[in-house]
């Protein structure tokens, strides 16, 4: 996956690129960070009353308000009962009330109806509050979803903590609300093998992705640091591959001599009922999980367990303890091929997912180019270099997974030496691959490191800031992303999917960590993958993210506070 040395080179070779992506994006949207009339595009009191994150299409106000009680009942034709109840669980904490869910098919006209409408796309709803009721409409379980985590945060923002606050009146404001998502793929992801993080906080942040109607979790659950998945045919994978003896501190240094490390073991992963268990936990919240599954490349763990899959037999690494891209790479032969596609077997029966991510990024092949044998294969197979080997490499588990009724996605490197027919493409070295992508007809998810790699410094001052990999991704050029290029002809611009945002944990060691880096970042990108193009809006995001922020704090999310506007 994309990330540390090669993207600490990146940064040298390409700080040009960057700056200009993040100068425009400041031109464009203006730097909210740094200006005077932050709030005054749009007035306080509407900003507090209906601080909706990600903005709705079509938001009218409307007089009075509903009041949440204890006697509220919610109605819900059985296509919807799993997600009324879902909201009765949410609300019953802070509330204190034991809501009652009956199943309506015939409208009701009093309480929270949710009404059945064949109209509206799956993940649409529509939404009226007013002193009688609260009516939410959709075609599908997902509008539903979203209808009420709208109205979740309408009401008051401790409505999202786990306590009974007594002395609270639980009010909505009335309201009338048309909404769908802009794009299909509104993500985010999480790398949990540099540094493991525990499956509470995975689902936590899943509950997360939910609040701001995102709808797909990226789980990076392989590489050279740690590999993090339980494999029942082949054990060692965690056994041996999901330890290392130490990591290193600070920053990443080139000479040995020079490295510092902690001298602590670092272990952790997932066994095949943790899977399941997240994996349902989304599904609830509407969120599909994509489970990323490191190869040819970034396999330094797998070939420690496993010696066999070495394209250097003579050498056998322990789990990496430093960052940055390990030389040892998956040797291309039919045993590597088949020990993997037996691994993604598994990985099938745990991930119900339509997409199974396989990395193929960053793979060192100076191991191929020195081994005399992978030279032969390459040969035989009527290859013309190491490019086209791990293309024909990337075929095998497109077939493989085409055959299986799922499909391939990688990072854009699976470009080079030609493109596997079915393969979806992770664009994340700027635009280019993916536009190159889409262009050739195949589905793209746009993840640029200018704008969506929230492990960057999110402040110029870094000595104020946690350590990070580099860069500079502030929270106005997450909310100025543009997905979909402007040369793209119109066909080929439905090929964009949508986007994410990338977690890498290098230097990211545990939960709260990640809260930081991630949020409010997050926040942004979400609202510019959802809302129409035409209502994004910087500053009215930021006068409705003072509200927002107050329901992360109720979430006990470790955000990092936003900057004071220059006086």
């Amino acid at each position: 996956m994309p990330r540390p040395l090669a993207r600490v080179r990146r940064h040298a070779a390409s700080c040009r690129t960057v700056v200009a992506a993040v100068v425009t994006a400041l031109a464009l949207h203006g730097s909210a960070l740094h200006s005077k009339t932050l709030a005054a595009q749009a007035p306080a009191s509407n900003a507090e009353r209906y601080a909706v994150i990600p903005r709705p299409g079509v938001l009218t106000p409307k007089t009075g308000a509903f009041t949440l009680t204890r006697t509220t009942v919610i109605h819900a034709p059985a296509a919807f009962r799993a997600v009324a109840h879902r909201f009765a669980r949410d609300v019953a904490n802070p509330t204190g009330f034991d809501l009652t869910v009956r199943t309506a098919e015939a409208p009701a006209t009093t309480g929270i109806v949710l009404r059945k409408d064949a109209t509206l796309p799956e993940e649409a709803y529509t939404l009226d509050v007013t002193p009688a009721a609260i009516v939410v409409r959709a075609s599908a379980p997902a509008g539903a979803f979203y209808g009420l985590e709208t109205v979740k945060q309408l009401l008051p923002a401790d409505i999202f903590r786990d306590a009974p606050l007594p002395g609270i009146t639980w009010t909505a404001p009335a309201v009338h609300i048309e909404d769908t998502p802009r794009f299909s793929w509104r993500g985010a992801h999480l790398d949990v093998s540099r540094h493991f993080m525990p499956k509470e906080f995975v689902k936590k942040y899943i509950d997360l992705l939910a609040r701001h109607k995102l709808n797909r979790f990226h789980w990076h659950l392989t590489e050279d640091q740690g590999w993090r998945i339980e494999i029942k045919k082949y054990p060692r994978l965690t056994e041996v591959g999901s330890c290392r003896e130490q990591t290193l501190v600070g920053p990443y240094v080139s000479d040995p001599a020079k490295r510092v490390f902690d001298g602590k073991r670092h272990c952790g992963f997932y066994t095949q009922d943790d899977v399941r268990e997240v994996v349902a936990y989304a599904a609830a919240r509407m969120v599909t999980v994509v489970p990323e599954i490191e190869m040819p490349g970034h396999a330094q763990a797998a070939v420690f367990a496993y010696p066999q899959l070495s394209s250097k037999p003579d050498s056998t690494p322990g789990v990496m303890q430093v960052w940055g891209v390990s030389p040892f790479i998956l040797n291309p032969s039919d045993e590597s091929v088949a020990f993997m596609q037996d691994v993604l077997r598994e990985v099938l029966t745990l991930f119900p997912s339509p997409w199974i991510h396989i990395g193929g990024d960053e793979a060192i092949k100076d191991q191929w180019k020195a081994s005399p044998q992978i030279q032969a294969r390459i040969k035989a197979l009527g290859l013309k270099d190491e490019h086209e080997m791990q293309s024909w490499f990337i075929r095998q588990m497109d077939t493989f997974l085409t055959k299986q009724g799922r499909r391939l996605i990688g990072w854009d490197e699976i470009l080079e030496g030609g493109l596997a027919e079915n393969a979806t493409v992770m664009s994340w070295r700027g635009m280019e691959g993916g536009i190159a992508a889409a262009k050739a007809g195949h589905d793209v998810v746009m993840a640029p490191g200018s704008h969506t790699y929230f492990d960057h410094y999110q402040s110029r001052d870094k000595s104020k800031e946690p350590l990070a990999i580099g860069g500079f991704t502030p929270i106005d050029s997450a909310y100025a992303f543009e997905p979909v290029p402007a040369s793209l002809t119109a066909a080929e611009a439905k090929h964009i999917l949508g986007a994410q945002a990338q977690v890498w944990t290098e230097y990211i060691p545990n939960a709260k960590q990640v809260e930081y880096m991630a949020f409010p970042r997050l926040s942004a990108l979400a609202e510019g993958l959802w809302s129409a193009k035409t209502r994004k809006d910087f500053p009215d995001f930021m006068a409705r993210m003072q509200t927002h922020l107050k329901r992360l704090e109720a979430l006990d999310v470790n955000f990092r506070k936003l900057d004071k506007p220059v006086p």
